[in-house]
């Protein structure tokens, strides 16, 4: 099936451009355009279409506020442009909160080494974040059946648009999905009570706790980061698929709201208890020394022979090396398999391997990469994943 997207930034040029290169696949269809966020709001609603790509910066209604209306009375996914600058990377963040699946550079240049590869990647972006917004409207409007089967590997691009009973119900359910995880977000970024107030009895079988992410990682990470209290006992190592301008202001972001510190990982940092570390875009984070006095480093990575920048699997597999089995590895919502094999070295280390589950997913990838090759031991929801965690190292 044709995925339909509304293209939407007010510059006519980059509308043409995008606009072009999406129709150069044939599984993707442009719709319509908008020069404006008001405009987007009322196109959205009445062309009803798989997915939005969306400028930040606009005249009438920017962007995040268009999102922000979007997801309330005409949800769908949304890929977001943004401009590699602190104040983009904020914007983008504020955009993310507000509904958006994802986002890119709006300098392709800045995504890709040559026209080629970054024109698969927007096209790659689009389709993975309509199939698994697809796939969840069918999973909702699909009576429930008692199975273990495990979730396909792959699965169609279809349209909720259908006028059949069935697909109304299904848009029905998209949107009441869009509002849950609108107040996902707000809890998220609201103040809370801390989520430990019990005893503490460290697990001794852990001594790090390592996430991998992508595509809708920010939020589901500031949605786990948030819960934990100031004294988790263990280091936190955090690699989101994020460019280097925008490492350091998630980071930033993520200190000001959480009570474990957080920072952008640096060359030389010494590993300790209630430290988060976040991998910095565009570089690749290892972890090296001893277990008992581990230290992180930064490494430039120019050989073109990984993709990501950072690489999960890079950090996970220096972490094997180093700490053996006491890892708690948690590889959560993202594109592609990156730390599928690095997930697996820890696993036969001894480590514990968790996949957040494929229902509270932007897109399930990563998770499914790990839960399909028998790797990860539990698939959690991301509303319970902090308490998993809370529960698992220790706190009663």
């Amino acid at each position: 099936m044709t995925v339909r997207v509304l293209v939407v930034d007010d510059s006519a040029f980059f509308r043409r451009r995008v606009t072009e290169i999406l129709e150069q696949n044939s599984r993707l269809e442009v719709i319509g355009s908008a020069n404006d966020g008001r405009e987007a709001v009322d196109k959205a609603k009445s062309l009803r279409p798989d997915v939005i790509t969306m400028d930040i910066e606009m005249p009438v209604m920017n962007g995040i506020d268009a999102v922000k209306e979007i997801m309330r009375s005409a949800p769908c996914p949304i890929l977001m442009f943004s401009s590699l600058t602190h104040e983009g990377a904020t914007a983008t963040l504020n955009a993310l909160e507000a509904g958006a699946a994802d986002f890119l550079p709006k300098k392709f240049e800045d995504i890709a080494r040559n026209r080629d590869e970054a024109v698969k990647t927007l096209q790659d972006r689009v389709l993975a974040i309509a199939q698994d917004s697809s796939a969840r409207s069918t999973r909702a409007a699909t009576p429930t059946r008692p199975t273990t089967d495990p979730r396909p590997s792959s699965r169609d691009v279809s349209s909720h648009r259908d006028t059949s009973s069935t697909s109304s119900s299904a848009l029905d359910r998209i949107r009441q999905r869009s509002e849950e995880r609108q107040r996902q977000r707000e809890q998220a970024t609201a103040p809370s009570a801390p989520a430990a107030t019990g005893n503490l009895t460290i697990n001794r079988a852990y001594q790090v706790l390592a996430i991998g992410t992508s595509t809708g990682g920010p939020v589901a990470l500031q949605k786990i980061l948030t819960q934990l209290p100031e004294n988790f006992p263990y280091p936190i190592l955090m690699v989101q698929h994020m460019p280097a301008a925008f490492t350091k202001a998630f980071s930033q972001r993520l200190d000001g709201l959480c009570k474990v510190r957080v920072k952008e990982a640096e060359e030389g940092d010494v590993l300790r208890p209630g430290h988060a570390y976040l991998a910095p875009g565009g570089k690749q984070m290892i972890v090296d020394g001893s277990a008992s006095s581990a230290r992180i480093r930064i490494k430039e990575d120019n050989s073109g022979r990984i993709t990501y920048k950072p690489s999960v699997d890079i950090t996970f597999a220096s972490l094997s090396k180093l700490f053996g089995g006491k890892v708690l590895g948690v590889i959560l919502t993202g594109m592609g398999a990156d730390g599928r094999e690095g997930s697996r070295m820890l696993k036969q280390q001894g480590a514990t391997i968790w996949a957040q589950d494929e229902a509270s997913c932007v897109v399930y990838g990563m998770p499914q990469a790990v839960a399909s090759a028998g790797i990860s031991t539990r698939s959690i929801s991301l509303n319970d994943m902090a308490r998993a965690i809370l529960k698992e190292v220790g706190y009663h």
